[in-house]
């Protein structure tokens, strides 16, 4: 009986424990191999697919160079390659430019111009031109001396503006003073319409360089409206300064002539309406010797 207790109750244990024994011994076998099987596999991916992961990599990896260098300048020999920024370019260079070839002759011609009759005007305004001293003093002593014919040549061969007015109110003198007045006052007046004449070329020139420079002005806004309408909704800033700098370099250039002009020509007119004032008293006071002088005889009562 306890032998038959004993095969039961192991057969029981057997029944219980046998299949949990059994599904771990399964679950461990079958676990030991899959692993190999899971390792060879992925070694045959890696296999497969690794050369082409690592040049993805590779690519990703390297860096930006040649798109950086794509906006460098290369230069191959060619005339663009070599050629100099706009900011190596030079200010007289950019003045040239901005001004152009027409522009640059006519404030050139009105330089030069102006340089020159500035230089005439000076010498011309000068007292040894218009009145000097030292015929003032030997035409009085002449007439001192009672050598009117001494004093007419001296006063004659002087080319001064003085000279020319006392020479023509000698001539007129045997006609009497006044007659001899108003000879001197036409040729003051002459000679003063002479210099002013000369003058009033300076004047012009002051007055017509700033009329060029709006001019040019007034064309370079032109010009960048053009390129403005033109160009779309987004012009080249160069394009647009193109016209901006015609327009202000040929109105700086107008200025710049103008101003001196300007100066010069009210300076010099200043001093030659001085002179021939002091030509006119000088004159007067050197003909008042023959203020009471009959004019029938031509010779002083």
């Amino acid at each position: 009986m306890m032998r038959l207790a004993e095969l039961s109750a192991s057969r029981s244990w057997a029944v219980l424990f046998g299949p949990a024994t059994l599904g771990l011994v399964l679950a461990s076998v079958l676990s030991v191999g899959m692993m190999p099987t899971h390792g060879y596999a992925q070694d045959d991916a890696m296999a497969e697919f690794g050369d082409e992961a690592v040049a993805e990599e590779a690519v990703v990896d390297e860096p930006a160079g040649p798109a950086a260098n794509e906006q460098q300048p290369v230069d191959n020999g060619g005339g663009n390659a070599g050629a100099p920024p706009a900011a190596d370019q030079s200010l007289l260079e950019w003045v040239f430019d901005s001004l152009g070839a027409a522009y640059l002759v006519v404030f050139l011609a009105l330089s030069i111009t102006l340089v020159s009759l500035f230089v005439m005007n000076m010498l011309a305004a000068r007292r040894d031109t218009l009145c000097p001293t030292e015929l003032v003093e030997e035409f009085s002593q002449r007439l001192a001396a009672n050598d009117n014919q001494g004093a007419y040549d001296l006063a004659k061969s002087d080319e001064s503006v003085l000279g020319q007015v006392l020479a023509a109110g000698l001539a007129k003198v045997s006609r009497g003073y006044n007659k001899a007045l108003e000879a001197m006052q036409e040729v003051g007046e002459e000679e003063s319409m002479k210099l002013e004449h000369r003058l009033s070329y300076m004047a012009l020139i002051g007055n017509l360089s700033p009329m060029i420079g709006l001019f040019g002005t007034v064309q370079g806004m032109i010009s960048s409206f053009q390129v403005i309408a033109t160009g779309g909704s987004t012009p080249k800033p160069s394009d647009l300064a193109a016209g901006i700098s015609t327009a202000l370099f040929t109105t700086l250039v107008g200025l710049a002539v103008a101003i001196p002009a300007i100066a010069a020509y009210n300076i010099l007119r200043n001093r030659v309406a001085r002179l021939l004032l002091e030509v006119g008293v000088e004159s007067e006071n050197l003909m008042s010797k023959f203020e009471d002088m009959s004019p029938k005889t031509g010779a002083r009562g």
